[in-house]
């Protein structure tokens, strides 16, 4: 009749456990498809599909790359709105190109730079 108030909180703890363990097989096992992807030329982040495709899209590279720091709606976030910017073209390939800090450069190839920055200065 005295059950002992303990055991169900030794059981959780004996789960958690065991489900720690099997998450980090499971992700150790998505890092050797990353790896795979990575060695047969795959890009992650969807550039590969843009890359094969043959035709740059400013929106799905912003969603690829630029989303998280400047916003679902270009507002702004970590990085500054993109709506409506003052500045420039150049200013702009400037930017992605080299990068500002805390934006890292590169993200977008150089031969999309231009498509890009027309894409960002016509944000209203």
């Amino acid at each position: 009749m005295n059950r002992n108030p303990i055991i169900p909180f030794i059981l959780i703890m004996a789960m958690g456990i065991g489900l720690i363990f099997f998450m980090s097989l499971e992700g150790l096992n998505n890092a050797d498809e990353k790896a795979k992807e990575a060695e047969h030329g795959e890009k992650a982040g969807g550039e590969g599909e843009q890359a094969s495709s043959g035709e740059f899209d400013p929106e799905q590279a912003y969603k690829d790359n630029c989303l998280s720091c400047h916003g679902g709606n270009y507002e702004g976030g970590m990085g500054p709105a993109l709506k409506g910017t003052d500045k420039s073209v150049d200013e702009i390939k400037e930017i992605i190109k080299n990068g500002k800090s805390p934006m890292p450069g590169g993200l977008i190839q150089d031969e999309n730079l231009d498509a890009m920055a027309e894409w960002i200065k016509s944000l209203k």
